[in-house]
């Protein structure tokens, strides 16, 4: 059997095998980044949505479970902008489904959660996590340099080429190449969202010949054979996210479990109806009804503040109608399995298929 290929990743990091869980603010949790860091791979904390006391609190808990490497993650938006109009459209536009769920007025529109800032820069210096990793783009230089200079590994995504060199001519150690097909928010920061619009298996080999840095590939990887393929296009690793939220140690609701497993290949969708910033998830009714209605959505991250209320209540109800069921087109290929028997099955499957190729030679 042949060994797995060391990597620029793995050889850095310390971890066995070049596989990374996504950040996936509000759905990942200090039990499955520990497991997967545990289990050799490298486990990720979305740290965006947290309260400085909550970084603190999560990185520690990690770091308790694990000698392994962690990876902790941030948002790099921009701050947005304060649009009186737009907030009273959606606020009427999102009226019917507070009454209809009982949930009294609709709240006033206001930012959820600040983009990178001093606060969180003297967080990661105090905490030191092993990995660093931003999405949508990179902080100021003050802090991604303070944080170079502290030693620590710096990761951000890449949709397109163009966004991948400049990344790297900022100093970022790793690229992570985020395909059209991944879940979540799109990473794209320089120029329109449709710039990024690149599948995995066409943008990861031109970003590979674009740059010198290593390369991460992410978006529609499920299993041993995505890997595989990864690898073989010039990646040093893989990020997958949609795999992972069927772990026990997500913090997913159950339904949107269940969703996931019974998914087919065509059903998200790109909406910008529950943030104000595109991202792929599976189709709902609140994604059909608000589909045309984008010239009324705040900015990012402002609209996350009034479809919280509408998110929760359906969570309570069981009912997918007001869930963001975030979710890349792999999400037929997902497995309840817990974290450590994932990765197991995630390498013995990559194993499976490079010794079938190497066979084959």
């Amino acid at each position: 059997m042949l060994p797995w290929p060391d990597t620029a990743l793995t050889e850095r990091l310390g971890i066995r095998y070049p596989i990374i869980q996504a950040p996936m603010a509000g759905a990942s949790t200090p039990a499955l980044a520990g497991a997967v860091s545990s289990a050799g791979g490298l486990g990720s904390l979305g740290l965006a949505m947290h309260s400085i006391e909550a970084v603190h609190r999560d990185c520690k808990l990690v770091s308790d479970t694990t000698a392994g490497p962690y990876n902790a993650n941030f948002f790099v938006h921009q701050e947005p902008a304060n649009d009186p109009q737009r907030a009273a459209d959606i606020r009427e536009l999102l009226t019917p489904y507070y009454r209809e769920l009982g949930l009294g007025e609709v709240p006033d529109a206001v930012v959820s959660a600040p983009t990178f800032n001093q606060a969180h820069l003297e967080a990661v210096l105090e905490i030191r996590p092993p990995v660093v990793s931003f999405h949508f783009g990179l902080p100021d230089d003050h802090a991604f340099q303070a944080i170079k200079k502290a030693g620590l590994f710096t990761l951000s995504s890449a949709t397109n080429v163009a966004e991948a060199r400049t990344l790297e001519s900022r100093g970022v150690d790793a690229i992570v190449a985020q395909g059209f097909e991944a879940g979540g928010h799109r990473g794209t920061f320089a120029g329109p969202y449709e710039s990024g619009q690149v599948g995995t298996l066409a943008l990861v080999p031109q970003i590979v010949d674009a740059v010198s840095v290593p390369v991460i590939a992410a978006g529609g990887i499920g299993d041993g054979r995505g890997i595989a393929a990864a690898l073989a296009l010039g990646a040093v690793g893989v990020q997958l996210g949609t795999a992972f939220l069927t772990c026990p140690e997500s913090a997913v609701h159950p339904l949107y479990r269940k969703l996931l497993g019974a998914a087919r290949d065509d059903q998200t969708r790109i909406t910008q109806a529950f943030s104000g910033r595109p991202a792929r998830g599976l189709e709902n009714r609140y994604l059909r009804e608000m589909a045309g209605h984008e010239a009324s959505f705040p900015d990012f991250p402002i609209l996350n503040t009034l479809t919280g209320p509408l998110r929760k209540a359906s969570a309570e109800n069981n009912s997918p109608d007001f869930l963001s069921l975030w979710s890349g087109q792999s999400a037929a290929l997902s497995r309840p399995l817990p974290a450590a028997e994932l990765i197991a099955a995630l390498v013995v499957e990559t194993e499976s298929v490079l010794n079938g190729l190497s066979a084959a030679d």
